[in-house]
């Protein structure tokens, strides 16, 4: 992508039983959030959810992009981070809009990263059964897959994301310009899920992301671009064809059987993509246990995320046992079973049952200790 290129503003159609939507990439987005404001999701009222760490860098400029509006605009808070992704902040802010008076003709509007997208969406999902949503990703993670695809929820103690809706968005309008004030880190977490969509289905853009590891990193807009508009593409391609996760849409869990496991046993200590970053290199060596996958798979993931900063040692001190324990009770499970996507291959999954597949547990626990969570440290995405 040359810089003039990444200067245009691409609309990538997403299918919806409810409604194709437009999410719009590109340098400058932001800037036409009135426009697309006005020509997808126009309201009374316009409710800005972010957290506390977003709210001072974009929360005024986009409240002023909904200042048109005949009921004006308000902002809604909330501390960030993973741990505040629950039902006690949904009723929270579900009360604060309440109190306000919001009627059935406000439009939430989710500024931020995946927690802020997941809360917020949840938010528009069920207040007075339903109010719509714009979502306005600020980091990598949201922009390249929280944000699209309608999926919205919360986390309980029994795992994550195991409280939720799907409530496709009006629009999502990503600018990949904010992502200068995204930290490191959280770039790397971020870039993990690009990774795994090359993983799933696009090889050549997986070898592409390792070969620009390092100005993805530090946010150079034009490398930055690229990798959000194919990542939303291929998101928005598999989307369409299975919205509610039926089949097909079961390839995007790649790597997030094993991982959300991960996050919930750290106590949400380890971060998202260093989780599926985990996660990757166990299904992947499951997959080669099992005859599913080529052999060498998971050493040729481990080489592309270690472009990033992430390896086998990554997740740092997780229990091993709390991990196996969390499992079964993923939202992915059957029968009580969890179920993991396979790779055929990098960049080609093999279809399975429904396109996953049940695996042994004491072949998990067998690769789960062979990288010995519960005694290493290290990894550029640890926390």
């Amino acid at each position: 992508m040359t810089p003039s290129e990444a200067n245009r503003i691409v609309e990538v159609r997403v299918g919806s039983d409810s409604g194709d939507y437009p999410v719009f990439v590109g340098r400058g987005a932001l800037d036409r959030i009135e426009e697309y404001l006005g020509a997808h999701a126009p309201a009374f009222r316009y409710a800005v959810i972010t957290d506390e760490h977003v709210a001072p860098l974009y929360g005024a400029r986009v409240l002023e992009a909904c200042s048109s509006a005949s009921g004006g605009a308000a902002l809604y808070t909330f501390p960030p981070g993973e741990a505040s992704k629950t039902r006690k902040s949904w009723s929270i802010l579900t009360d604060e809009l309440l109190d306000a008076g919001c009627g059935r003709d406000t439009c939430v509007v989710a500024v931020g990263g995946g927690v802020t997208g997941d809360l917020a969406g949840f938010v528009a999902a069920t207040y007075l059964r339903g109010v719509p949503c714009v979502q306005v990703p600020t980091s990598y993670l949201a922009m390249i897959d929280a944000s699209v695809g309608g999926k919205t929820g919360v986390d309980v103690q029994a795992g994550k994301n195991l409280v939720g809706a799907f409530h496709p968005p009006r629009c999502v309008i990503v600018d990949p310009d904010v992502l200068n004030t995204l930290p490191q880190n959280e770039r790397a977490e971020g870039l993990v899920e690009a990774m795994k969509h090359g993983a799933i289905l696009d090889a050549d853009y997986l070898h592409e992301l390792v070969r620009s590891a390092g100005p993805l990193l530090a946010a150079d807009p034009v490398p930055a671009t690229a990798a959000v508009l194919r990542s939303v593409q291929i998101k928005a391609s598999v989307v369409t064809r299975d919205e509610r996760e039926g089949g097909y849409r079961q390839i995007l869990n790649f790597g997030h059987t094993i991982g959300h496991a991960v996050e919930v046993a750290s106590g949400f200590r380890v971060g998202h993509g260093t989780a599926v970053a985990i996660g990757m290199l166990i299904e992947a060596e499951l997959g080669e246990r099992l005859g599913v996958t080529e052999a060498g798979t998971a050493d040729s993931l481990a080489v592309s995320l270690g472009a990033l900063g992430f390896d086998r040692r990554s997740a740092g001190d997780v229990d091993a046992d709390a991990v196996m324990s969390y499992l079964a009770s993923d939202k992915k499970a059957r029968s009580g079973r969890p179920r993991y996507v396979l790779l055929r291959r990098v960049g080609s999954v093999a279809e399975g049952e429904g396109w996953s597949h049940t695996v042994p547990d004491e072949l998990v626990r067998e690769v789960v200790d062979g990288l010995e969570l519960a005694s290493i440290g290290g990894g550029h995405g640890a926390r």
